[in-house]
């Protein structure tokens, strides 16, 4: 499995509802987490591998990993922070995002129980990032129109350069 990359339109498009919990999507699940390894990220979302299925995983650094299936976002603080984010989809590119600083969210695990979190600072960011994903849209949408096209630039001038 590959990580899809900006400019393919699979990461626009909205994640389909996963209606049963099977080996395929506990499979893609465990291979997900196994990209995230491999990749050095802290999330990837089923759209960003060409799985267009309701399902992220994420995995920060002194943390158990998580897998989220038909997520929620149920309520998000009126306090936001700004942090600078990057994105597996968007190699070698960073912007400050301006998120909700906590968030409260409901899922289900890879063997089907539902479970509801609070999460705050770095683990609400990347669940607003993850979860933006399966909602067709990219970490670059959060920034201002001018500062995302010098961003969007570099990073087709950088894979211009990359495939020569």
């Amino acid at each position: 499995m590959q990580i899809i990359t900006l400019g393919d339109e699979i990461l626009r498009q909205k994640a389909e509802k996963i209606h049963i919990i099977d080996d395929e999507i506990i499979n893609t699940a465990k291979q997900m987490l196994v990209i995230l390894k491999r990749d050095k990220g802290v999330g990837v979302a089923g759209p960003q591998i060409g799985f267009l299925k309701r399902i992220f995983v994420i995995h920060i650094e002194g943390d158990e990993e998580r897998v989220f299936i038909n997520p929620s976002i149920l309520e998000t603080s009126h306090v936001t922070s700004k942090y600078e984010e990057g994105c597996l989809s968007v190699p070698g590119i960073y912007a400050n995002v301006i998120r909700s600083e906590s968030i409260k969210i409901q899922a289900w695990n890879e063997k089907g129980r539902p479970f509801t979190i609070e999460a705050s600072g770095l683990l609400a960011r990347v669940i607003q990032h993850e979860y933006d994903h399966l909602e067709g849209v990219i970490f670059l949408d959060h920034v201002p129109e001018k500062k995302r096209d010098k961003l969007v630039a570099k990073y087709e001038k950088s894979q211009n350069r990359d495939n020569t």
